[in-house]
């Protein structure tokens, strides 16, 4: 039945004002990062537009630019940190390091795990499935404390080797992403009919040839979908991170040191999380029908 005009409108208006809702804390934040100092902190108003835009935030956190000589110049900032405190260049390369390496080992693990699990019946497949699911139910905080004490022993905290330390970190990120890029993944693997498979493999072609040169081409969108997901969620990964790391300084932990005695500086916290939501953003925007594809798994019927 056709819907009536007036509760088409009706539907439009409702729709755009729930997104204008969830929509507007990121504005807010991106206004925030472009706001001096007098207008993040006028009392006497809710200031939205009034003020002459600036770059300094950005240009403090993303380029390193020489706060105490802002400071002098343009009056902002309140924290008592040196002029690298709020230099984020470093974190940012280290949560690309740790967000890609993260991404490649899951991919890595769950292509071969979601391929097995969509072609090979074995008892309890159903099972398995629940149980690979409910991983994901598991909150980090549940972990934590026996993590710490794990990762301090065998010597993979970056206090005790750099390397071990990142490496430490990539691997416990890849462990808590593991379920969902598997059920992601198997939901397009799924699509892919089993005739395929059996008859390159009647052409003579190997079970792992099959797999390799025929099966991963066609599920290509579905594996894209599943790295932009799998990245986001290590890239804004926080808790883990904190407690894990103390050299390393991932760009949500940095952003958690702008919190300072003396005040937080709000200019720099919206500066940098506003660069740190964009990648996000541009990533979903490349893959989101294979992404909305492969988050609705199970819900349609052929």
């Amino acid at each position: 039945m056709e819907t009536s005009r007036p509760l088409q409108i009706l539907r439009d208006i409702a729709a755009v004002t729930v997104v204008g809702i969830f929509m507007f804390p990121i504005f807010w934040w991106a206004l925030t990062s472009i706001k001096p100092i007098s207008a993040v902190f006028d009392k006497d108003r809710v200031n939205f537009f009034d003020f002459v835009p600036t770059l300094i935030n950005y240009g403090v956190t993303l380029f390193g630019m020489s706060r105490s000589q802002l400071a002098i110049d343009q009056g902002i900032g309140m924290g008592v940190g040196g002029e690298a405190a709020y230099d984020s260049r470093q974190s940012i390369m280290e949560s690309v390091i740790i967000s890609l390496g993260s991404t490649i080992i899951t991919l890595t693990i769950a292509v071969f795990a979601a391929y097995a699990i969509s072609r090979m019946m074995f008892r309890g497949r159903n099972s398995y499935l629940n149980w690979v699911l409910g991983q994901r139910f598991m909150p980090p905080i549940a972990i934590l404390v026996p993590l710490v004490t794990i990762y301090k022993t065998v010597g993979m905290r970056d206090t005790d080797n750099l390397y071990a330390g990142y490496f430490g970190l990539m691997m416990i990120y890849a462990l808590m992403n593991l379920p969902i890029a598997v059920l992601l993944l198997k939901s397009f693997l799924d699509d892919v009919p089993r005739d395929v498979d059996e008859a390159a493999m009647i052409d003579g072609a190997t079970r792992f040839q099959t797999f390799r040169r025929i099966v991963l081409p066609m599920i290509r969108g579905g594996i894209a979908a599943s790295a932009v997901l799998v990245f986001i969620f290590c890239w804004t990964e926080f808790l883990l991170s904190l407690f894990l790391t103390t050299e390393i300084r991932t760009v949500p932990v940095k952003i958690q040191t702008f919190v300072t005695s003396t005040g937080n500086e709000w200019g720099f916290i919206a500066a940098l999380g506003t660069a740190a939501i964009i990648p996000g953003f541009v990533f979903i925007l490349l893959v989101q029908k294979n992404l909305v594809r492969g988050l609705t798994l199970g819900s349609l019927k052929e």
